[in-house]
């Protein structure tokens, strides 16, 4: 078994890893400790997060660091003030027995006095997000990166999708081109693959697992509800897992909100995560979560972002995101550090195609399955029960004095009454819920045979006819964006462009449909004229960008003509559309 001592870890920070419990180390530390004490090779990182990277690329940068030297000498850049706290905190543990080293962290919502402050007093690692170190190092230029040797690149694929590519590119020109770039993703897009061959030379490449592929100890099982069956589907699994530990992922911070509520109306220890808590009311809701008087978490994709909380047991999808990577992270979240986790994703019918594209990705098959009834909930329940009821502990010098007294009052119980007695106490609830409830049903696929002259025709048709524009959900607005599948937009690419040019980090994005020379994509209503207004002027690969508000009802398909400068021809004018305003 390979040891943190064979892979070159000096003794002080030895003393502080083995006082964390860590004995072995896992798949990516064992592949990239050595070759960063030994070479200054850049390097590419493929990992989930709870892999073990921040010990990967953390131990080696504190050994590297010179502790007599004050300067800034190593800058690792994360999406999120949360995973910038959690790396920095995880630094100081690994560094206990360290004297001399100064961690700061540097995020947006925290008093930017009190980071200026403490980076003068000499800061050899700085953690930070890209904003708030783009502005001081740009704009304030209270941070000199003249000196730095190693810049990590942690979760690249989440900054990216976050649109935090222009502060990236202005963070990495302020470093000396001598430095060493690590670069970490759970996943390689094209996106992070165009940023590392822009600043990193010649990487080696290290993988814990394959490539863009989900974590290897997270099983994925899939239910096909009806629509209206979804909420009722959520419950039948939480209650067939007794000892679940999750995150609900919702599309919206409504649907967030929504079903906390309904959860905690029925009983469930649940909560929201969204963006409109305060950060008071966040890290309280997170507290909660972490010493698990929380059971269950709703979040958006957005609020969970940077999020890291161990022994996840489960992660349900109540709705399955627009794009695969935001699958593959979501998964990862769960099934870390050796444990096993389970993937749970809720569809109807007409999102089976996701899953097709999922499996792909991942390289493993869902495990396709009905919701349970009643009868296998209960006897779920009643034998977890009773395996704890098995291993619990007795202190039989505080129950002892009781027991006389608790003898006399159940005499008049044989054994097999005292356990239905005990039995019932703690099972009424679900069996009187589940008794008369109707199973839920697995919906079929009722799919009929074309013609060839109806497919034909129908072809004929698609050239003129109008195509159907589903309703915005409750609180959205939904746009229509003139790039598709041709322009090889991408979800991460559309969520990107939507933060850049309306400069919100926080907005929740909707649906999401990429067509072929067009998109639709909703956003919260009350960001509507910030994304109108956002986008004006805005390009994407040298293209003119044109984005309009969107009916619901039925509009043109994109072969409407276009003249060059992104204005709709006047012989075939767009129908059913609001007034649109040039972006």
């Amino acid at each position: 078994m390979t040891t943190f001592e064979e892979l070159g870890i000096q003794n002080d920070l030895l003393k502080g890893i083995h006082e964390l419990g860590f004995e072995k180390p896992m798949s990516i530390q064992i592949k990239a400790i050595p070759l960063l004490l030994k070479q200054q090779k850049d390097m590419i990182g493929l990992a989930q997060t709870g892999t073990g990277k921040t010990a990967a690329f953390g131990l080696p940068l504190i050994q590297s660091i010179d502790i007599s030297n004050k300067n800034t000498q190593s800058v690792i850049l994360a999406p999120t003030r949360e995973l910038c706290l959690q790396i920095a905190s995880d630094l100081n543990n690994y560094a206990k027995y360290v004297k001399g080293l100064n961690i700061v962290t540097v995020y947006g919502g925290a008093d930017i006095e009190r980071q200026i402050s403490a980076i003068k007093k000499g800061a050899q690692i700085i953690v930070a997000t890209p904003g708030r170190m783009d502005d001081l190092l740009n704009r304030r230029k209270k941070i000199d990166l003249s000196k730095v040797k190693t810049v990590v690149l942690d979760e690249a694929d989440e900054m990216l999708s976050m649109g935090f590519k222009e502060e990236l590119d202005a963070i990495l020109e302020r470093t000396p081109a001598t430095k060493r770039t690590l670069l970490f993703s759970a996943t390689m897009s094209a996106e992070v693959l165009a940023l590392s061959k822009n600043y990193l030379h010649d990487p080696v490449e290290i993988a814990a697992g394959q490539r863009n592929t989900g974590a290897e100890n997270v099983k994925h099982t899939c239910y096909t509800v009806h629509e209206k069956d979804r909420y009722f589907a959520l419950k039948r699994i939480v209650d067939y897992n007794p000892d679940i530990y999750g995150i609900i992922f919702c599309r919206t911070r409504e649907e967030t909100k929504n079903i906390a509520r309904k959860l905690m109306q029925d009983g469930y220890n649940a909560d929201a995560l969204h963006g409109d808590l305060s950060q008071a009311q966040r890290e309280s809701v997170m507290h909660k979560f972490r010493v698990r008087n929380l059971k269950l978490l709703t979040a958006t994709d957005v609020a969970a972002r940077g999020l890291d909380v161990k022994e996840l047991t489960h992660i349900i999808n109540y709705r399955i995101p627009d794009d695969v990577t935001g699958y593959i992270h979501r998964s990862g979240r769960t099934g870390r550090a050796g444990h096993t986790g389970s993937s749970i994703v809720i569809i109807n019918l007409k999102e089976k195609y996701k899953i097709r594209q999922i499996e792909a990705k991942l390289g493993k098959k869902f495990k396709m399955s009905d919701v349970p009834d009643g009868i296998e909930i209960c006897e779920k329940q009643l034998f977890q029960f009773i395996d704890r009821l098995e291993r619990i502990e007795i202190d039989h010098r505080e129950i002892n004095r009781f027991l006389p007294q608790i003898y006399e009052k159940l005499a008049w119980l044989n054994r097999e009454d005292l356990i239905k007695h005990f039995v019932a106490l703690q099972f009424n609830h679900f069996l009187d819920y589940y008794k008369n409830s109707e199973d839920i049903q697995r919906p079929t696929d009722k799919t009929t045979r074309t013609s060839k002259k109806s497919k034909k025709s129908q072809k004929a048709e698609n050239k003129t006819s109008r195509t159907p524009v589903p309703a915005a959900e409750d609180g959205f607005t939904r746009f229509y964006i003139n790039l598709g599948e041709r322009d090889k937009l991408t979800p991460p690419e559309l969520i990107g462009l939507v933060n850049k040019n309306t400069r919100q980090r926080n907005i929740d994005i909707g649906k999401i449909d990429i067509m072929r020379k067009f998109s639709f994509f909703e956003v919260e209503e009350q960001y509507t004229d910030k994304v109108l207004n956002g986008f004006d002027n805005a390009n994407f690969k040298k293209r003119k960008v044109v984005v309009e508000i969107s009916n619901a009802g039925t509009e043109t398909t994109p072969s409407t003509p276009r003249n060059g400068n992104g204005k709709r021809s006047s012989r075939r004018p767009r129908k059913n559309m609001k007034s649109r305003r040039r972006l």
